[in-house]
């Protein structure tokens, strides 16, 4: 392929991918909502603005802080008239407010985007963006794949980062409320040292509880059995 056939088709691509982002966003730097998804906004409500049910999310800690999970397929709300370049929305409450929505891309609806294809559609969203200071910060997420911020789109109050990984490579766009971020983080942490502290003891019970279950049902059999057998 000619580079002007290239850049051409990376123009297209961004094209669809603008219309999957601007089309049901607010245009503006609105850095407080995403798709019409306010940061801020409870669990019930967001569960019916995505046409899900509150009983679908899923309760990731409840102490020190309460922190549930919601995912969102925008495709699965039916037909549209523009492709849907959004694989997922995880959406986190802390004590049942939303003060994070993580975006991950389709990456092969946006196979052939650049970063800056990507920064370039965002922007038109969001205002524009701050790339972070070199060199980029880059962390492994949880399964390994190296992760690192590309650009940045901040106010006082709510922050939005498009992340690149490694893996495939991939972009994902993750916007906070900054009030709660930092509680948030520090419920986890001290949800996981009290899971880690009461292990041993947990451990135990559900040991004791799996061995009175085996002999409950032993006992069972033994009546039952008993009165037929013959030496």
């Amino acid at each position: 392929m000619s580079e002007v056939h290239s850049i051409a088709a990376r123009s297209a691509l961004a094209s669809l991918f603008v219309c999957g982002v601007v089309s049901a966003a607010t245009v503006g730097g609105d850095l407080s909502q995403y798709r019409g998804i306010q940061l801020g906004t409870d669990l019930p409500t967001v569960a019916r603005q995505v046409g899900a049910t509150v009983s679908q999310a899923k309760v990731i800690h409840s102490r020190p802080a309460r922190i549930e999970e919601l995912v969102w397929r925008p495709r699965s709300l039916g037909p549209s008239s523009h492709p849907e370049s959004v694989s997922d929305v995880l959406f986190t409450f802390y004590n049942g407010e939303l003060y994070r929505i993580a975006v991950n891309y389709d990456r092969y609806e946006i196979e052939g985007l650049t970063a800056e294809d990507i920064i370039g559609a965002v922007s038109l969203v969001y205002g524009p963006a701050a790339k972070p200071a070199a060199p980029a910060k880059v962390v492994q997420d949880v399964y390994g794949a190296q992760e690192e911020v590309v650009a940045r789109w901040q106010d006082s109050q709510y922050n939005f980062d498009l992340i690149r990984s490694s893996d495939g490579p991939s972009f994902k766009l993750v916007g906070v409320m900054k009030r709660l971020e930092a509680p948030a983080d520090a419920a986890g942490v001290e949800a996981k040292r009290l899971d880690d502290q009461e292990a041993p003891q947990r451990d135990a019970a559900r040991a004791a509880s799996e061995q009175e279950a085996a002999k409950a049902k032993l006992e069972k059999s033994r009546l039952v059995n008993m009165p037929r057998f013959r030496p």
